[in-house]
Order: C-alpha cells, then sequence, then structure tokens
C-alpha cells in the first residue's frame, strides 16, 4: 500500500489520481464543514465550483430544504445560509437538509479529481476514522490537500500526517513517499497542531478575522467515525 501526496490543488494531474483511491483535506475549513454537517444528519453535501451554480441548485432543491454554505476569502457570501464556519453546522440547522457549498479551495479541490477510484473527504475530525477506511480497502493512496490558493498549507500537511501516522501503526506493508515521511515526521514533532500552523499565511488570515474558535475546533482529533465519500456529484 502506497501512500503519496499532493501538496495542492494546483498540482492535480490526472496521471497522479486516475483510479487510485483520493483523500481530500482542507482541515481549514471546508472539509471540516463537511464532516461535521454530515456528523450532525444532514441528508447530504453538493460541493459547487461557483456561486452561481451554488444559487441555482439551491433553487432547482428548494427553499426550504438546502442550506447554501461558503466563503470567498475566508468571508460569508453575500446572500448565502452559513459561511464555512464548521460551528454553524449544528444538528438543529442542518439535520435532514441538502447542504450546497461553495469554498475558495476545498471545494474546487474536491471537483478537480474526478477521474479517482474513489474520493473521501478527510480532516483532523475523522483522522482514524479515514484511515480505518483506507486500510480495510488496501490500495494506494494519494492524499490530496487543497492548500491555499494553489500554494502549499501547513495545515493540511499535518492533518496528512495525523492520517499517516493511524495508518503506519496498524501496517506494516505501507511504502511512503518523501512528502509522506515528511508530513508524518512533522505530525510526531508537533503534539500541539497549533505550534506548528500558526506561522502559516492561512492561520494568520483566519486570526485576522476573529475565527479561533474554528481553528480550535479543526484541530481536534477524532470527534466522528463518519467517512464522507464523494460520489456522483455528492457527498454521503
Amino acid at each position: 500500500m502506497k501512500v503519496d501526496i499532493i501538496i495542492s490543488a494546483d498540482y492535480i494531474r490526472k496521471d497522479l489520481i486516475e483510479n487510485k483511491v483520493v483523500v481530500v483535506i482542507d482541515m481549514l475549513r471546508a472539509t471540516s464543514v463537511i464532516t461535521t454537517a454530515l456528523m450532525n444528519g444532514c441528508k447530504k453535501v453538493i460541493p459547487t465550483l461557483t456561486i452561481e451554480e451554488a444559487l441555482k441548485l439551491k433553487a432547482s432543491i428548494g427553499e426550504k430544504e438546502c442550506i447554501l454554505g461558503g466563503e470567498r476569502k475566508a468571508v460569508k457570501i453575500d446572500g448565502f445560509d452559513l459561511s464555512n464556519s464548521p460551528l454553524e453546522y449544528t444538528k438543529e440547522i442542518v439535520e435532514g437538509k441538502t447542504i450546497v457549498i461553495t469554498t475558495t479551495n476545498g471545494t474546487r479541490t474536491l471537483t478537480s479529481c474526478l477521474e479517482a477510484k474513489k474520493i473521501f473527504v478527510a480532516c483532523m475530525l475523522n483522522a482514524s476514522a479515514v484511515a480505518e477506511k483506507l486500510l480495510s480497502l488496501n490500495e494506494d493512496v494519494v492524499i490530496l490537500n487543497a492548500g491555499t490558493n494553489g500554494q502549499f498549507s501547513m495545515d493540511d500537511f499535518i492533518c496528512s500526517g495525523s492520517i499517516i501516522k493511524d495508518l503506519i501503526e496498524k501496517c506494516d506493508k505501507l511504502e511512503l513517499t518523501d512528502l509522506s515521511k515528511t508530513a508524518l515526521l512533522s505530525f510526531e514533532g508537533n503534539p500541539n497542531i497549533i505550534d506548528f500552523i500558526k506561522e502559516a499565511r492561512h492561520y494568520n488570515v483566519m486570526m485576522g478575522l476573529g475565527l479561533e474558535n474554528d481553528i480550535g475546533y479543526c484541530i481536534k482529533k477524532d470527534l466522528t467515525t463518519i467517512v464522507p465519500e464523494y460520489k456522483d456529484g455528492e457527498i454521503i
């Protein structure tokens, strides 16, 4: 079982992901939002690339059945119901609803890897469960970091390391690329994730917007055992 990492959406190539099991991470915050919404009982999540596509989908699904969520430059989109804060996606709000979401990095990444054999959604909140799923499949894995505006993102990378740590503890035949080994070392060497990501540009943008509670939530490990899968345009 080989594990590789793609460091941002800008580095996706068909030959790297085609017929592979892909794990998409946008820890701060899209994949944490998706995981939380499904954990709290939403019917499904539909990621879109554009705001216009999201608005059309809500109109077709129905006002009462659909919730629009997302951001641009970490700020809530005008006219949307929710932002990209996982703390907003409570059971009371999302249960039984379809979530249509569009974000700067995460949904772009998800919609760019459709050649993959399977696509799973991961974050710190479900890291161990994702590792268990991958072990059960026993196929080569590409961990796809959404990154930030096409650039490497430290938060996605250390989250990748967390999943690899869980894998390596239960699989003695794991083949790691240099990037995967580096992610593992980053996680093992930084038990306090904040100490690792506090110098990251995206982290500081979020802190500047007063989103420290979102960050605190998104670094919590293993709050749920669900593993969202993106299939046929929907995440369930």
